[in-house]
């Protein structure tokens, strides 16, 4: 059953700001700007788009990483758009946490 445009759009905004805070809180606790977008994001849209056990990716590498890549030539373009949406709410949070942090706001 294809998406409706209006779902797109919630599905959209709701992982951006889902992300977003995501990254914003991991990023005042752990004092860190980059960890969500650039290590944090990519390892939950691994967990997300395949569905082997995250321990299979130690016991079989090979075979995990193949299911991966299976997995994403599987997906639409609307999963692309809303994936990505998710990853630009993560790096927009490490912007705003910069942008904080340079004009003197201290968190945490």
């Amino acid at each position: 059953m294809p998406l409706m445009p209006a779902q797109i759009a919630i599905s959209v905004l709701l992982f951006v700001i889902l992300f977003f805070g995501i990254g914003f809180i991991l990023n005042m606790l752990l004092k860190t700007t980059w960890l969500p977008g650039a290590i944090i994001y990519p390892i939950v849209l691994i967990i997300m788009v395949n569905q082997t056990p995250i321990a299979s990716y130690f016991k079989e590498p090979l075979d995990s990483l193949v299911s991966l890549g299976v997995r994403f030539t599987e997906l639409l373009f609307v999963d692309y758009v809303i994936l990505l949406a998710g990853l630009v709410g993560a790096l927009l949070s490490g912007v705003i946490i910069r942008m904080l942090r340079s004009r003197g706001y201290r968190m945490f």
